[in-house]
């Protein structure tokens, strides 16, 4: 059986498409992984200490033995930002593990949350 070829002068086409699909493929296929995998993070709930003390509570899954820094927020009614503060988490094998850290304000919080964990 033979395959049949392209029309004359389209040949480049059938090439660049074919490219962008296998480049496109490749993308799509390093973006989910990714996605998929590094450190994750859930936050376990807050505990307003005080008008300029907010603690966070919260799980960080998936640690691989390395060191994670997280970045944890407290904001007020409007959703503005009224502290942050980066925490230092050392290496654990375990699945999962619950940390509480104290983030401090300039005005009174409603809530605490991690904004983001990575690798150090």
């Amino acid at each position: 059986m033979l395959i049949p070829r392209p029309a004359p002068g389209q040949g480049k086409w059938w090439l660049i498409g074919t490219l962008g699909v296998l480049v496109m493929s490749a993308f799509a296929i390093w973006f989910g992984i990714a996605a998929s995998s590094g450190v994750q993070w859930s936050d376990a709930g807050h505990d307003i200490v005080s008008d300029t003390r907010v603690q966070v509570t919260f799980d960080v899954i998936n640690q691989n033995g390395k060191p994670v820094s997280c970045t944890i927020e407290a904001q007020d009614n409007e959703h503005s930002q009224v502290g942050v503060t980066t925490v230092d988490l050392p290496a654990t094998r375990t699945d999962v593990v619950r940390y509480i850290r104290t983030v401090r304000t300039v005005t009174r919080a409603v809530t605490g949350t991690v904004d983001s964990c990575h690798y150090r």
